[in-house]
């Protein structure tokens, strides 16, 4: 039900950002509001609290966010308010965020290594994989697993590339334990 509910309004964001040719600012205003959400937590469980009503949450809305964002997104904040749907407001900022980054040809790939890599690393590890896919241009992230002892995992959406030692090590283990003697 959750990803009905980001889906259906992630998409109707998104739509609204072409039709209204703002892909790119909305793009940079969601962005800041998703920090700025996430750094305010009682501003989220204003919004969510059973007691306050839908009134009261839509005056505060425009109180803080009038002027300090597009109209199109305010907008948006209200329905969600008034849809009573502003617990599922993170999935749906999330949705729109990934269907814009398809929009625009932009992988997301999470590398995780046992090393921290040096920055001509990285720049290799982005330029093969701009090599080998039909991305523009790539949002790398890189996390450290000292549990891989060795080579690297690669994750682009549900893709993933395991060239890791401790994934081969566990590999080579299942077959010396199916082999008869």
């Amino acid at each position: 039900m959750a990803k009905l509910i980001s889906k259906t309004y992630g998409d109707a964001l998104f739509e609204l950002a072409i039709e209204e040719n703002k892909v790119d600012d909305l793009l940079g205003e969601i962005g800041e509001l998703k920090e700025i959400l996430e750094k305010n937590d009682d501003f989220g469980k204003l919004m969510t609290h059973p007691k306050i009503n839908k009134e009261e949450k839509l005056k505060v809305v425009t109180e803080v966010f009038k002027g300090r964002v597009s109209d199109e997104l305010l907008g948006f904040l209200t329905i969600v308010i008034s849809k009573d749907r502003y617990q599922d407001i993170d999935d749906i900022l999330d949705y729109f965020l990934t269907e814009v980054k398809k929009y625009k040809g932009i992988g997301v790939a999470t590398v995780t290594t046992a090393v921290p890599l040096k920055e001509e690393q990285c720049k290799k590890i982005e330029k093969k994989l701009l090599d080998t896919t039909d991305y523009k241009s790539m949002e790398m992230h890189y996390k450290q697993d000292e549990t891989l002892i060795g080579g690297m995992v690669i994750r682009i959406g549900d893709r993933v590339v395991d060239s890791s030692i401790s994934t081969k090590l566990n590999e080579l283990q299942k077959e010396l334990l199916r082999v008869q003697i």
